[in-house]
């Protein structure tokens, strides 16, 4: 496998597995906490947390990591490298994490940021709504990128 290759490759289980991480982290405990929180407070912090997510890390990360996985497998296509875990694994996180973040979460982070978190409409649309479904796709979320972490770590080992 060239450097460059194998570079990008340990640089993609690395992003993967690290957002898979923090999916996970809100699918496991921190929604549930939220959800506990008195009044308006979860969807306060939520409406907060949807904010300050696009000032570091994180969406810049998520964001680069889909033509990365395009990049890595053209790459693997190119070089001669088994290039099918490259494929599946960048497929994965395409469909699984970054199409569903689109199609799922981001709307229902712009409902909920649409409204008072302290107003009945809010309440019941993070109640009913927002809380079940965007922690359910959010767990796909999670399971796409470590899932694509491992076919990723079984390509390169």
């Amino acid at each position: 496998m060239p450097f460059w290759l194998s570079l990008l490759a340990q640089f993609s289980l690395l992003a993967y597995a690290l957002l898979g991480g923090v999916f996970l982290a809100f699918s496991d405990f921190i929604m549930r906490a939220l959800r506990v929180t008195e009044g308006g407070g979860g969807a306060a912090a939520m409406q907060a947390i949807n904010r300050e997510v696009f000032r570091f890390v994180f969406i810049p990360l998520f964001l680069a990591m889909a033509p990365i996985s395009v990049m890595l497998a053209a790459g693997a296509w190119m070089t001669g490298v088994s290039q099918w875990p490259f494929v599946i694994a960048g497929a994965i996180y395409l469909l699984g994490a970054f199409a569903v973040t689109i199609a799922r979460n981001v709307p229902m982070n712009n409902a909920l940021a649409r409204l008072d978190a302290n107003g009945s409409e809010a309440k019941a649309y993070w109640a009913d709504v927002y809380l079940p479904n965007w922690t359910f796709w959010n767990g796909v979320r999670a399971a796409s990128c470590i899932v694509a972490a491992a076919i990723m770590q079984n390509a390169i080992a």
